[in-house]
């Protein structure tokens, strides 16, 4: 028989992968927002060592697509906030089009898709 939907055991791996990244997402947006807002201003931020590495990289991007970035960023937060309430419904990694499972290959790399590589395809 094939499996209509992922294990609670893997629902909670897949969970602690999507909380992993939306950490990261957050902190990023967290720092291209203040790349957007300090891009002038030198406070104390300039101490912290990743922060100049972002500002060095942040100069070079103008405030609009440091702004695109951070909607980029947003939109993908909210895709993965997203996915965790397909996780506690239990119904994460199910394709929206097909109804069957999303490979969990492909979740693995996109743990926000919420369409099957089969189903994309077809949208092209």
């Amino acid at each position: 028989m094939e499996k209509v939907r992922y294990s609670d055991e893997e629902l909670q791996m897949f969970k602690e992968l999507i909380l992993e990244k939306l950490e990261k997402a957050k902190d990023d947006y967290e720092q291209l927002k203040s790349a957007i807002t300090h891009s002038t201003s030198n406070d104390t931020e300039d101490t912290s060592p990743t922060f100049k590495v972002l500002e060095e990289g942040a100069s070079t991007l103008s405030k609009e697509e440091a702004g695109q970035l951070a909607q980029r960023q947003l939109k993908f937060i909210k895709s993965l906030e997203a996915a965790l309430v397909r996780i506690e419904n239990k119904t994460y990694g199910i394709c929206r089009e097909t109804g069957k499972l999303i490979p969990k290959e492909r979740l693995m790399l996109v743990p926000h898709a919420t369409l099957s590589v089969e189903a994309k395809n077809k949208r092209k």
